[in-house]
């Protein structure tokens, strides 16, 4: 496809072509248009709304502004609620401290990982069992 086909694509799809966009190069434009479609568009096995709360959990966790603003309104208009979005965030915020304080101990892996293991049996076989309706 052309520039001009990409674009007019792109303006039908999201309204104008944004800036970021019409930075890339001709090279890769085409399949960058494509890679954003299916990644952030297209439906998948993981809903839309969650699709992009993982976004948001990643984007604030690596404080990209631009994707945390990106993530953040895709996921509103998916229909996540404010108290979904604030989850999200104070998930990303909690998993990011306890990665830097386990990886700054240099913890042995092995053993945090036997540990797990043995903390999902208990969880597993502890759970009360499920109603059928």
């Amino acid at each position: 496809m052309s520039r001009k086909e990409i674009y007019s694509e792109i303006k039908e799809t999201l309204g104008l072509v944004p800036k970021f966009f019409q930075a890339i190069p001709d090279s890769s434009l085409e399949l960058e248009w494509k890679l954003f479609k299916v990644t952030q568009l297209e439906e998948s096995p993981i809903p839309n709304k969650y699709r992009e709360l993982i976004g948001l959990g990643i984007a604030a966790a690596t404080k990209c502004r631009y994707c945390t603003l990106f993530h953040y309104e895709a996921a509103k208009l998916f229909g996540a609620t404010e108290e979904e979005l604030e989850n999200t965030v104070h998930y990303a915020k909690a998993t990011s401290g306890w990665s830097t304080y386990i990886n700054g101990l240099q913890l042995d892996y092995d053993e945090f990982r036997e540990e797990l293991m043995q903390i999902m049996e208990h969880v597993r076989t502890h759970q009360p069992e499920e109603v059928e309706t």
